[in-house]
C-alpha cells in the first residue's frame, strides 16, 4: 500500500489501499501516555500492525494540536500509513494530513471534500444503513460506524448491534470500520458482518506496550474479518556468502529473526569461508536491475537495505531502480572490505555509491576503515582526521560526512579495543548536526563474521516496522548483542553469528 501503489482512486492513496489499511485503525488518546509521547505510541502502533492512525485530541488548543498533527504526520509518512485528523477540517488542510474523519453533527463530507480537495481521505460516522448510503452517496471513502460496544472515549455514542453493521456492509460498496469497544477480546464478534477492520483507541493506547497491543489486535481482527496482516518486507541488495554468515544469506536470517518478509538482489557471488574470500563473481548490471523491478512489481519492500556493491556500473544501475520505484527507508551498508580483508568492490563503486545513494538514503553505516576511506572523498577539508583513534575523532567524521552528503551516518566502533560505541550524527534542516551515542561493553567473542551485514539488516527492519531511525539502531544494536552473546563457534576462522539466538 502506499508509496509502492497504483492509485486508482484518491491521489495518494488507492480505494484498495484504504480498504486494506482499515484493519487496525488507530484512534489516539493522550490520557495514558504515563510520560510517554504520543508519537513514540503511535510508532510503536504501527510498529505492531496498525494501518491507519487517527488524531483525536478534541481538548487541545489549536497550536498544541497542530504540533501533534505534525508530529504524528511524520511518524505516518516513514510507515507509509494513512494518517487523518478527526472533525477539525482546517488543522487538517493546514498541516497537510492525508485526509479527515467528520462525524455526522460535524461539517458535511462535500464541504470538507470541497475543502481539502479531491486527493484527499473522507472519513464519515454513519449508524444506519440510511446515513451510510447518504455518506456514500456524498463521496465519503470509507465509514466509521458504532458504537458496537459501551465504551469510555464516547460514552454518548448510539450503540450499533452486529445485525445493523452487517446490513450498512451489505448496503455500501466503501470499506467499513467498527468502532466501540473492539479489542483483541471481542473482534471475533466482526466475523461475518463484512466490516473490513476494528477503530481502537483504549485496546492499543491504554496498553503498557503499544507495540505488542497492536500486534495482538492485528492478529485477532485478522483472523475476524478473514484476511490476513500484511507482513512487511524488507529487499537486501547484497552479495552472496557462500558460507553463509555474512552477505545476502546474514541479511536473510536477521530479517525473517526480527519478524519481517526477506526479498533480495544478488550483486555478486563470492566463494568464501570463514577463513577467506577465494572467488568473486559480480552480477551484470542489467540483472541487478531486473530483479530489483521483480521484487518492486510484485511485493513492494517497506525498506531496503544495500550492502557489497562491485562496481560503478552495478551501483548506478541500483540507484536508478530505486528512484525509479520511489523506494524508502533505504539503509548503505559501504560494504568495502570482507573481515579477511579481501576487498569486495572497487573505487569507482565508492564513489558512485556516494554521488548517487548516500543522498537517498535514511542511515549510511560504516565501520571505522570504511569512515576514513569515505573521508577521502571530502579532502578538501583540512580538518579532518586521517585516523580515527579517538571519540572525538569518530564524531569529527561522522558529523562532516552527515553534513556534506545530506543522510544520517552510524559511525560504527566495533574495530576498537575495548567497546562497541556507535555515533549516529543526523543533518538537521537548520544544518546543525546532531551526534548521538549508542553505547554498549565490547562482547568477549572472537567469531564476528557478517556483524555489519546483521546490524545493516536489522536496521531496515526496524526501519520498514516503522521505528524512526535511532529506535531503529536502538533496536539493531541489541539483535546484534544477542547474536555475539550466543556465541556461536563455526569454522576455522572469524565465525558467523547466531542469527537465531531468540529461537533456540
Amino acid at each position: 500500500m502506499g508509496t509502492g501503489s497504483v492509485p486508482c482512486g484518491r491521489g495518494r492513496w488507492s480505494a484498495e489501499d484504504i480498504r486494506r489499511s482499515m484493519l487496525v485503525y488507530a484512534v489516539t488518546d493522550r490520557a495514558w501516555l504515563h510520560g510517554r509521547s504520543l508519537a513514540d505510541c503511535v510508532r510503536e502502533a504501527i510498529a505492531g500492525g496498525a494501518t491507519f492512525v487517527q488524531l483525536r485530541e478534541k481538548s487541545a488548543a489549536h497550536d498544541e494540536a497542530l504540533t501533534l498533527a505534525r508530529e504524528l504526520k511524520a511518524v505516518c509518512g516513514e510507515a507509509g500509513v494513512p494518517f487523518v485528523i478527526d472533525d477539525d477540517v482546517a488543522l487538517a488542510a493546514e498541516v497537510g494530513a492525508d485526509g479527515v474523519h467528520v462525524g455526522q453533527s460535524d461539517m458535511a463530507c462535500v464541504e470538507a471534500r470541497r475543502i481539502l480537495g479531491d486527493d484527499a481521505i473522507v472519513g464519515v460516522s454513519a449508524q444506519t444503513v440510511e446515513a451510510a448510503l447518504a455518506a456514500e452517496a456524498a463521496g465519503a471513502d470509507y465509514l466509521g460506524v458504532g458504537a458496537l460496544h459501551p465504551t469510555p472515549t464516547k460514552p454518548d455514542a448510539v450503540d450499533v448491534t452486529m445485525d445493523e453493521l452487517r446490513r450498512i456492509c451489505d448496503a455500501v460498496s466503501i470499506p467499513v470500520v467498527g468502532i466501540g469497544g473492539v479489542d483483541a477480546r471481542t473482534a471475533h464478534e466482526l466475523a461475518g458482518t463484512g466490516v473490513d477492520g476494528g477503530a481502537v483507541v483504549s485496546a492499543i493506547f491504554a496498553t503498557d506496550d503499544c507495540r505488542e497491543a497492536a500486534c495482538e489486535l492485528a492478529g485477532a481482527l485478522g483472523r475476524a474479518v478473514g484476511r490476513r496482516t500484511r507482513l512487511r518486507s524488507v529487499i537486501s541488495i547484497a552479495g552472496s556468502d557462500s558460507s553463509g554468515g555474512a552477505g545476502i544469506q546474514a541479511d536473510i536470517k536477521t530479517i525473517e529473526a526480527m519478524g519481517l518478509f526477506a526479498q533480495t538482489a544478488v550483486t555478486a557471488l563470492t566463494a568464501q569461508n570463514t577463513t577467506g574470500v577465494f572467488a568473486v563473481a559480480p552480477t551484470e548490471p542489467q540483472m541487478v536491475s531486473a530483479q530489483i523491478d521483480a521484487v518492486f512489481d510484485d511485493i513492494t519492500p517497506d525498506a531496503v537495505k544495500i550492502g557489497m556493491v562491485p562496481s560503478g556500473d552495478v551501483a548506478r544501475a541500483i540507484a536508478e531502480r530505486l528512484r525509479a520505484h520511489e523506494a524508502r527507508n533505504i539503509v548503505v551498508d559501504p560494504v568495502m572490505v570482507a573481515t579477511s580483508g579481501a576487498a569486495l568492490s572497487d573505487d569507482d563503486a565508492v564513489g558512485v555509491e556516494a554521488a548517487e545513494l548516500f543522498g537517498a538514503a535514511a542511515v549510511v553505516t560504516p565501520n571505522i576503515p570504511e569512515t576514513e576511506a569515505l573521508l577521502g572523498l571530502l579532502a578538501t577539508r583540512g580538518d579532518l582526521p586521517a585516523k580515527i583513534v579517538s571519540e572525538e575523532d569518530t564524531a569529527s567524521a561522522a558529523s562532516a560526512l552527515a553534513a556534506h552528503f545530506g543522510c544520517a551516518f552510524l559511525v560504527k566502533g566495533g574495530h576498537g579495543t575495548h567497546d562497541a560505541n556507535d555515533v549516529l550524527a543526523t543533518p538537521g534542516a537548520d544544518g546543525v548536526v546532531e551526534l548521538r551515542w549508542f553505547r554498549s561493553e565490547r562482547i568477549d567473542n572472537p567469531n564476528t563474521h557478517g556483524t555489519g551485514c546483521t546490524l545493516s539488516s536489522a536496521i531496515a527492519s526496524g526501519l520498514a516496522l516503522g521505528l524512526d531511525v535511532p529506535g531503529a539502531v536502538a533496536a539493531a544494536k541489541e539483535y546484534l548483542c544477542g547474536c555475539l552473546r550466543a556465541g556461536l563457534d563455526l569454522g576455522r576462522g572469524s565465525g558467523p553469528l547466531e542469527h537465531m539466538w531468540a529461537f533456540r
